[in-house]
């Protein structure tokens, strides 16, 4: 029988999670290293990393960071080296995004890009690079996993009403490439299903970042589109992402774990 204290636990597993420095990611790496997990923390913002480095430590939790911009190559060869350090890779966490808001007049071939270089590509090119850790964590008896995190806007469309200005909406390249990460994961699931490793994805709903919640007026209307009629609290990521990065979810492949207090689910 299962210790239900234990049935995420990590131990000895080594993680990897992009984007560690946003409002997700941060309770993504917490949870990862709370389970026992080696979790090393990527964001292009050293300052930041420290910051939540010691955030953590106050937690007694202990991380390791590299600030690693994913659409460099610089990416996958951290991948690569991470595994080559610790002779295996399990958990890689594809959470990086970009933050800019606007619409279809603002938007510009250069942000479509940008957006598709740190949600897609990054995610492709990280999980080849991972390829050769993920075999060993395979050989050593592990069920190595592939997170990647999409966004209820990769699955329906904005209430543009809900955002007072322009420039304030989720862009529109920003819901086009989470959809085409969830594809992506898919493709991962049918190609490395077979060498033992998954790949699933996170679908988040209204967990706007503590900056935007000064506006009580905005959080109301965000969180009375949800079944649960509330924003999420950032925390509540931590379950699905420790579901899918643990032991105990072998037979789970190219699905998707809604998070969203059923925004979607109308």
């Amino acid at each position: 029988m299962i210790d239900g204290a234990d049935l995420f636990r990590l131990d000895g597993a080594v993680a990897i999670v992009t984007g560690a420095t946003g409002w997700l990611g941060g309770p993504m790496v917490s949870a990862l290293a709370s389970a026992g997990a080696t979790v090393y923390a990527v964001s292009r913002t050293p300052s930041k990393l420290d910051a939540l480095a010691g955030r953590l430590a106050e937690d007694g939790l202990t991380i390791r960071t590299r600030p690693v911009d994913v659409a460099s190559d610089a990416w996958p060869a951290f991948v690569s080296e991470v595994a080559e350090a610790h002779g295996r890779l399990d958990v890689l966490v594809n959470n990086a995004h970009v933050g800019h808001g606007g619409s279809l007049a603002t938007a510009t071939g250069e942000l479509f890009d940008e957006a598709y270089e740190l949600a897609v590509k990054a995610a492709w090119r990280g999980a080849e690079a991972a390829r050769p850790g993920f075999a060993a964590s395979v050989a050593a008896g592990g069920s190595p996993s592939v997170i990647n995190v999409s966004s209820m806007y990769g699955v329906v469309a904005p209430d543009l009403a809900v955002y007072a200005t322009e420039a304030g909406r989720t862009p529109p390249y920003y819901g086009a490439v989470k959809a085409a990460l969830l594809q992506l994961t898919r493709y991962q699931a049918a190609e490395l299903g077979p060498q033992g490793v998954r790949a699933n994805a996170i679908v988040p709903g209204p967990f706007p970042a503590e900056a935007a919640q000064a506006n009580t007026s905005f959080i109301a209307d965000l969180g009375a589109h949800t079944l649960l009629r509330r924003i999420g609290r950032h925390d509540e990521i931590r379950t699905a992402l420790l579901f899918l990065a643990s032991p105990h979810s072998t037979f789970v492949t190219g699905s998707t774990v809604t998070v969203d207090g059923g925004w979607t689910a109308r």
